[in-house]
């Protein structure tokens, strides 16, 4: 009785916050002093450093993403670079880590430093909820000022995008980039796709060929007879070796891989989004947070570890790509689309109904509302 009365009480307190919550994004005025005077970063990387090993050398981080060693790599660099900084970067589905934050600041007590997460409608609510670090940090003033928030709240890290990743067997004139190559008959029995009401990001891809195609394109594609995935980077990671043809619903590397490549539709629109990260004003370890989003944001950060676009309008993007603004995609859409949770949740049952629920467990194999002592939570290792 007594365990089930504190989870009533947590549940209630998470309802109560998710309330007030929900009309945050019109908050217009922040005059704290925090937001009128943002922490401009001028110090060296070094010495942001020495401070966060002064401080306590330690640092969490709540990522986005749908596989456990999808941070793996910033990691291991970031450790590399400032030895003695004891980083976590636990990763899970942005769905996941937000409600998980929400619950945790209900509570008093936050876990996380850093958040960088696929559910961008979040940090205008974080702010507006006045529980996050202004911070404009190294290179602030490279950043696209679009991919940014004025007051430091938060700074996107990266731009990720949403097409085609396509086996190299296929040529370049026969790799399907456009929606409708993917019914060609040839394709069928060779696709993988994610369930897009499981992932905001897909949800927003199928929203939009609904848009264009009509709801007959979905039969059509449903007649493919696709693998569904619980996953983007798993559906990539199926292309990768071998095991299906094609995906539109994955992220890729502008350079490409050996066995297959990410690119670009020839007439259709594509998705794409700044991937947005924020201190928390609570965080324990504000020193390591600030070196972790100016050490992400450096020049040599990016230029080592390139992927896809950069926020940074001063670095070139790898494999010979143009700013991303050159291209079919409105960097604004996905946005309007996450701030809609009410549409959002239609489709959903639209979708499910159509395709199937989600057949698979979370898999990044996370779970619990505190994630430090859970054995399940092995972020990187």
């Amino acid at each position: 009785k007594t365990v089930n009365n504190i989870i009533g009480k947590t549940v209630l307190m998470a309802i109560a916050l998710f309330a007030s919550l929900s009309f945050g994004h019109m908050a217009q005025a922040f005059d704290t002093p925090a937001y009128k005077n943002p922490t401009r970063e001028s110090r060296s990387l070094e010495e942001i450093y020495q401070a966060a090993l002064a401080e306590g050398g330690a640092l969490v981080v709540y990522a986005g993403g749908d596989v456990p060693d999808g941070n793996a790599a910033t990691e291991k660099a970031f450790k590399e670079r400032f030895p003695g900084i004891n980083i976590r970067i636990i990763t899970d589905l942005s769905k996941y880590h937000d409600m998980r934050i929400d619950q945790q600041l209900a509570l008093g007590r936050l876990e996380c430093d850093v958040a960088h997460l696929q559910t961008i409608h979040d940090f205008d609510r974080w702010k507006a909820m006045d529980v996050l670090e202004p911070y404009k940090p190294l290179s602030w003033e490279a950043v696209y000022p679009e991919f940014k928030d004025p007051d430091g709240a938060f700074t996107a890290i990266k731009i990720f995008s949403f097409s085609n990743i396509v086996s190299n067997d296929f040529s370049e004139q026969d790799a399907p980039r456009d929606a409708l190559d993917y019914l060609k008959p040839e394709l069928k029995g060779k696709l993988v796709l994610t369930y897009p009401h499981d992932d905001d990001a897909v949800l927003f891809q199928f929203d939009s060929l609904v848009s264009v195609y009509g709801c007959e394109y979905m039969d059509q594609l449903m007649a493919q007879d696709v693998e569904w995935i619980r996953g983007t980077v798993p559906a990539s990671r199926l292309v990768h070796i071998g095991g299906k043809a094609a995906t539109f619903t994955a992220s890729g590397a502008l350079i490409p891989g050996d066995k297959a490549r990410f690119i670009l539709p020839k007439t259709d629109a594509f998705l794409a989004w700044p991937q947005m990260a924020a201190i928390f004003r609570n965080a324990k370890n504000k020193e390591a947070a600030r070196l972790y989003i100016s050490w992400l944001l450096d020049k040599e950060t990016i230029e080592t570890m390139p992927f896809q676009w950069t926020v940074r309008r001063d670095i070139p993007n790898p494999g010979g790509y143009r700013p991303v603004y050159d291209y079919n995609v409105d960097m604004g859409a996905f946005g309007r689309f996450m701030g809609d949770r009410a549409r959002i949740e239609r489709l959903k049952g639209r979708f499910e109904q159509g395709i199937g629920p989600v057949k698979v467990g979370n898999p990044t194999q996370v779970r619990g509302l505190y994630l430090l002592d859970n054995n399940a939570a092995k972020t990187s290792r």
